[in-house]
């Protein structure tokens, strides 16, 4: 059994997995409900071909739902971790990108996106927020246990499916009592055979 801190760290692990589930469900929802409007959150970074950004706008939100559906389920939960950090360092580099070069672009992160008028970007908000949730997908790709999770499930002892009982007792008797059966058995059988020993010794006597 787990003590007292690792549990409390399942615990925490648990509120983390769910909020990064929650925040992907989210922001590939968004996404998915308004595609023209990905395709120009996309296109307004201007580091893809024309070609690729009609790729990248279908297959992002895509990638995040399905990042979101494994993180809630608690399945594949590091692996999910990791390729959450991978897409996370992306956002947070296309941002620094674009504030970098000048471009005044509304990230698209939960919906939206594009061009906006100057002053109205929040560079500095999306790169801080997005690098939060990097340290939740940090946290789980280090640690990924947690409560209420597939992965704990799978990972759960299965007991021995031939139901034969074979953890033993103290003293190495297993739970079906054979050895005490066969102690049972072989006692009679050693009394039966003094018994007979002794009438066979009393019959000579006899013919004495």
């Amino acid at each position: 059994m787990r003590g007292s801190p690792g549990r409390t760290l399942d615990g925490v692990g648990t509120l983390v997995r769910l909020g990064l589930a929650a925040v992907w469900l989210v922001s590939g929802g968004l996404k998915l409900a308004d595609p023209g409007q990905a395709y120009l959150a996309v296109q307004a970074y201007e580091v893809l071909p024309d070609e690729l950004i009609g790729v990248v706008a279908t297959a992002l939100p895509l990638v995040e739902v399905v990042l979101g559906l494994l993180l809630a389920l608690g399945v594949l939960t590091r692996a999910s971790a990791a390729v959450s950090v991978v897409v996370l360092v992306l956002f947070v580099a296309g941002v620094a990108q674009a504030w970098a070069r000048g471009l005044t672009i509304d990230c698209g992160c939960f919906g939206g996106g594009g061009r906006v008028a100057e002053g109205e970007t929040e560079y500095p908000q999306d790169i801080l927020r997005d690098l939060g949730f990097l340290a939740l997908a940090g946290w789980l790709l280090v640690r990924p246990g947690t409560r209420l999770s597939l992965d704990g499930w799978l990972r759960r002892p299965r007991p021995d499916a031939s139901g034969d009982g074979t953890h033993g007792a103290p003293g190495g008797t297993g739970a079906s009592g054979d050895d005490g059966e066969t102690r049972k058995d072989t006692e009679p059988s050693g009394r039966s055979g003094t018994s007979r020993a002794q009438a066979a010794a009393t019959t000579a006597d006899d013919r004495e």
